[in-house]
């Protein structure tokens, strides 16, 4: 004698919205009214008022937690230019502080470098954080003085 019993793993759906007599009739176990009770609304990442997940966490993404310095930039070119209409005196050494009292980089620059685009005449004393190599070149060749902080 075979015995034909078949053991059904899946439990059948409970059909909502089927009569009182269901016990899922009318509002199918949404409540009453409501943004939930409608279809196709979710209210995303809602703990039930507790904090949720994506503010307890630090927030670090692209966001680097040092932050990069920022320099300054100058080309050679212009400071010939300040040379020529006599702002800044070839005697005096050019540095961070000469350079903020004539407005030529703001007054919160911390660091300023030095880029080799044009030429430079006068023999100059500069003092810089850095400096690039072209510029040290055309520096050399016009016998300037100049100190740099960092190496570029």
């Amino acid at each position: 004698m075979k015995l034909n019993l078949k053991i059904s793993t899946k439990e059948k759906k409970k059909r909502l919205g089927r009569g009182i007599g269901s016990g899922k009739g009318k509002t199918s176990g949404r409540g009453v009214k409501g943004q939930k009770s409608r279809s196709g609304v979710a209210i995303k990442s809602f703990e039930g008022g507790q904090m949720p997940l994506y503010r307890r966490l630090p927030k670090r993404g692209f966001n680097p937690i040092k932050k990069k310095q920022k320099y300054e930039i100058i080309n050679l070119s212009q400071i010939q230019t300040l040379i020529d209409k006599k702002i800044i005196s070839v005697s005096r050494k050019i540095d961070l502080n000469l350079l903020k009292e004539n407005k030529l980089i703001k007054k919160n620059t911390k660091k300023f470098k030095i880029l080799g685009i044009g030429e430079i005449k006068d023999k100059i004393k500069l003092d810089t954080d850095l400096l690039s190599k072209s510029a040290k070149e055309k520096l050399s060749k016009s016998g300037s003085e100049f100190i740099s902080n960092n190496k570029s």
